[in-house]
């Protein structure tokens, strides 16, 4: 299947958020080691998430989907499978990290497995800390690589841990860490990939009942007597998903306007917004919804976004419409994605004209005359999004395999098309 994008704008727009992922998975994770039953309302039921609660149904957790719910009856800290359990997490690297560490908890063995793609993503800086922590961790392929056999238990005890390329092992372990033995110290000797998902689950363990310390992003705490309870929680709206909506007023011109959002979020890719005003938009904000609004040009900026990769490819798409160059810093980690998302932007910016440069930790677009290509995602939803985006203002684009998007923003082509911009 292909889904074809044309030139329009400019737009005037209102989108509604999809729920958020990252919450959506911690969400899952906390309830079904509480205590009691948890009922999370208006969660994201996507490809990414459902993986999640197929993991925790398999480790016995009892897990219902209802119209704009979940209910989870949680384990009290120690999963009831009656045997050894292999999850097989597919294309989702955030339930084969988050439940890396939570298997621990289980009284048997658990092996977690994985798409092609997933097998070439490092877990052994995660290993690495389990092991200290009283894990047995077994790679049964490539060392440092799933698939990943689990089993021994969580003493707890102090680590560190290099979160470098991924603070979804720092959040792993955090999430586990209330049912360990002992309290669990972290030391991050360096400053983490990603860091702001670590402010996404440090407020849900909060929220959910846990007791956390924190100095930073380099080190952390969590009390071993101090476990989750159940309780009714709502999914705030996804800054990450958002992003594209946004992107279609900075590339196409006019309003887009995103209800279902938390101006206050500790989410990381609000950041993303923080870029589309210093390239000329005009960002505001109300209770619970965001406008962008692009009446003039777009001026190329330098910006660090190592806090918000999912919208590295996003703000990449809304550069090469700028009027002068635009470097964007901190992507060196993005190679450890569904795909290496930095490789593939590149790729595709340059075959549709504009000049593109990567270092080790860089992106630099040089805005050209642009024309629409077809688009490879590589089964990576992000990539499938940013460039149908940018296919609204150029014209001509042909995106393959589109389904991939069910993976985060499942309604995703459905609300172009609601809006008349497909």
């Amino acid at each position: 299947m292909i889904v074809r994008v044309s030139q329009t704008g400019p737009v005037d727009a209102t989108f509604s958020a999809p729920p958020s992922k990252s919450y959506t998975h911690r969400a899952l994770i906390a309830g079904a080691l509480a205590a009691g039953r948890s009922r999370i309302s208006g969660p994201l039921r996507a490809v990414d998430t459902e993986l999640t609660a197929r993991g925790l149904e398999a480790l016995g957790v009892p897990i219902e989907w209802l119209p704009g719910e979940i209910t989870i009856t949680g384990c009290d800290g120690t999963f009831p499978a009656a045997g050894e359990v292999t999850i097989d997490c597919k294309n989702s690297g955030t339930t084969l990290r988050l439940l890396t560490s939570a298997a621990l908890l289980a009284r048997h063995p658990v092996v977690l497995m994985g798409s092609p793609r997933m097998l070439e993503r490092p877990v052994g800086p995660l290993a690495g800390a389990l092991r200290t922590l009283g894990g047995e961790i077994a790679f049964t392929g490539r060392e440092g690589y799933p698939p990943i056999r689990v089993s021994g238990r969580l003493r707890g005890g102090r680590t560190t841990i290099d979160g470098s390329i991924s603070s979804q092992f720092i959040s792993s372990i955090l999430m586990a860490a209330p049912y360990a033995e002992e309290d669990v110290e972290l030391t991050l000797p360096e400053t983490p990939a990603s860091r702001s998902y670590l402010d996404v689950t440090a407020d849900v363990m909060l929220r959910f009942g846990a007791r956390l310390e924190r100095r930073g992003y380099d080190w952390f705490r969590v009390k071993s007597d101090v476990a989750y309870r159940g309780r009714n929680y709502r999914v705030e709206g996804d800054y990450s998903s958002a992003s594209y909506l946004f992107a279609i007023a900075a590339v196409c011109g006019g309003r887009v306007t995103v209800t279902g959002l938390n101006p206050a979020s500790v989410q990381g890719d609000r950041r993303f917004l923080d870029a589309l005003e210093a390239m000329g938009c005009r960002v505001t904000s109300s209770t619970d919804a965001v406008t962008v609004e692009r009446t003039g040009g777009l001026a190329g900026i330098e910006m660090d976004m190592s806090s918000s990769p999912d919208t590295v490819q996003t703000l990449a798409a809304v550069a090469a419409m700028a009027a002068s160059p635009t470097t964007i810093t901190g992507t060196g980690h993005l190679q450890y994605k569904e795909s290496d998302r930095v490789g593939v932007t590149a790729d595709t910016l340059r075959r549709m004209g504009a000049g593109v440069t990567v270092t080790e930790d860089s992106l630099t677009i040089t805005p050209g005359l642009l024309h629409g290509v077809a688009v490879d995602p590589h089964d990576d939803h992000r990539t499938a999004m940013a460039f149908a985006v940018l296919g609204l203002a150029v014209g001509g684009m042909a995106i393959r395999d589109p389904e991939c998007v069910e993976k985060s923003f499942p309604g995703f082509w459905e609300a172009l098309y609601g809006e008349g911009l497909l």
